[in-house]
């Protein structure tokens, strides 16, 4: 008996190393090389995944800059230092650099200065609410639903939610457009980022309409068109800034838009209020 479970143990040792080898020798003979170069591009790259690059992730993307000779600043969110890195990897010369775009959302109504006209106890989603409840509640159909989609989307907490508006930080956004399909109202867009002025609305109602719902809304007076015609531009119902030609921050205070909606970057975060009307943190 115990012979017999011998070279039974015997022949699946036997068995188990010719396996053994067989695997080793297949995987050695389709063993596909992957180039080292992909690995230290893909650690300089961000590691955001967020596919703004229209690739799946940072891997992905590595593999195409190394193996397919797709320029580092094809990725957006990566800064012009990072790309020159990229390029000694590659043993290139640094390419022309990308203007930098940051995300702007063409809202300024937050909760205590626009309207509502019906109460949202829904999920706490934009896409949700804009089904539902008028659009979630603000009177505005063309403004910001508030229920912060787009904050939780950025990948670089770039969006504060503030007084039921979101609300960007330029200085940590990176231009990734992750953000941008989340909004089902299409309020946000990317704009260069050396531009600081913008108008916060999107509002295509009649300027007296626009009004009852909202206090800082775009009246369309054409004020600031008459003063930089270069720099403004009417675009249906709105206002809007002519990005290839902005205007300086000091434009905003030499025209003195009557509702507001003309703001600074700067300026239109101070005036947004960190907590909503009912004294909540939102």
């Amino acid at each position: 008996m115990l012979e017999i479970i011998l070279i039974s143990a015997g022949v699946v040792a036997v068995l188990g190393l010719i396996l053994g080898l067989l695997i080793a020798i297949t995987a050695k003979k389709f063993e596909v090389e992957t180039d080292p170069r992909i690995e230290e591009v893909q650690e300089l790259l961000p590691g955001a995944n967020c596919g703004a690059c229209g690739y799946a992730g940072c891997a992905d993307m590595a593999n195409a800059i190394v193996t397919k000779g797709v320029a580092p600043s094809t990725c957006p969110v990566t800064n012009e230092e990072k790309q020159a890195e990229i390029a000694k990897v590659l043993g290139q010369e640094v390419g022309e650099a990308k203007e930098k775009m940051v995300a702007v959302v063409f809202c300024g109504g937050s909760i205590s200065r626009a309207g509502r006209n019906a109460q949202y106890n829904g999920v706490m989603d934009c896409r949700s609410a804009s089904i539902v409840a008028n659009g979630g509640g603000k009177a505005c159909r063309y403004g910001c639903l508030g229920f912060g989609s787009c904050a939780r989307a950025c990948p670089f907490g770039a969006i504060e939610m503030r007084d039921g508006l979101a609300v960007v930080h330029p200085e940590l956004c990176r231009g990734c457009g992750k953000c941008l399909g989340i909004c089902p109202r299409k309020l946000i867009r990317l704009v260069p980022a050396k531009a600081k002025v913008h108008v916060y609305c999107n509002s295509l109602d009649k300027p007296q309409q626009k009004r009852k719902y909202c206090s800082v809304t775009c009246l369309t007076c054409r004020k600031c068109v008459k003063a930089a015609p270069d720099s403004m531009n009417v675009q249906d119902q709105l206002i809007r800034v002519i990005y290839s030609n902005p205007p300086d921050p000091s434009f905003v205070e030499g025209v003195k838009c009557p509702t507001g909606a003309l703001q600074t970057e700067e300026s239109h975060r101070c005036l947004v209020p960190k907590a909503a009307a009912d004294g909540k943190e939102k």
